[in-house]
Parts: C-alpha cells; sequence; structure tokens
C-alpha cells in the first residue's frame, strides 16, 4: 500500500487560520504558527469581551440616567427606587435614550418619580 500525505489537507488547513490572520503585524499575518497562536488568543479576547461589552453598555446607560437626573435635582438610586414604587418599568436602556434624546419625556418621568 503506498503512503498518502496530507499536503492539501494541512494547506487548507494552515490557509484557513492565515485567512484569518489578515491584517495582523509582523509574522502574525503569514507564519502559520504565529498566526495560529494569534488567532486563538483573538477569539478568547473575542468571547470573553461579548459579556465585557453587556456591562460596560449598563454603565454607559446608568451614567446617562444619572446625569439626567441629577439635572432636575434626584439622584439615580431615589429616581430607581421611585419608578419601582410607583410602578413604571422601563429598562435602562429605554431611559438612558430618554435622558439623551428626549429630555421633556424624560423630566416628566422624573416628575411623576418626584411627585409619587
Amino acid at each position: 500500500m503506498s503512503r498518502v500525505k496530507a499536503g492539501t489537507i494541512t494547506r487548507t488547513r494552515h490557509k484557513k487560520v492565515v485567512r484569518k490572520a489578515k491584517g495582523y503585524y509582523g509574522r502574525r499575518k503569514n507564519t502559520f504558527k504565529a498566526a495560529n497562536q494569534a488567532v486563538e488568543k483573538a477569539a478568547q479576547y473575542a468571547y470573553r469581551d461579548r459579556k465585557v461589552k453587556k456591562r460596560q453598555f449598563r454603565s454607559l446607560w446608568i451614567q446617562r440616567i444619572n446625569a439626567g437626573c441629577r439635572l432636575h435635582g434626584i439622584k439615580y438610586s431615589i429616581f430607581i427606587n421611585g419608578l419601582k414604587k410607583i410602578n413604571l418599568t422601563f429598562n435602562r436602556k429605554v431611559l438612558a435614550d430618554l435622558a439623551a434624546r428626549e429630555p421633556d419625556s424624560f423630566k416628566e418621568i422624573v416628575a411623576k418619580v418626584k411627585a409619587g
């Protein structure tokens, strides 16, 4: 039985990794070993940062809501607690959008919280 070399399969696998490393600096973009390490590390960062992105956005929304609340003389924590007391259910993404883009609507919500 003759020997079968896996040259085409290996080349295909290597090309796939090197293609993913397009745009990287130095040897990381064209040598398989360096490119493979770089692509694996990039995948780890991508996986981790998909979770981090959610945390960062929530933090940003809270900061925007707090800034909007402070303009109307109320703290963020008191505002959120007031929303729960008067059974208004807005998520932080919507509240942050209102605070940034529609300050009049946000002002009305703050007024309801202060009254309630």
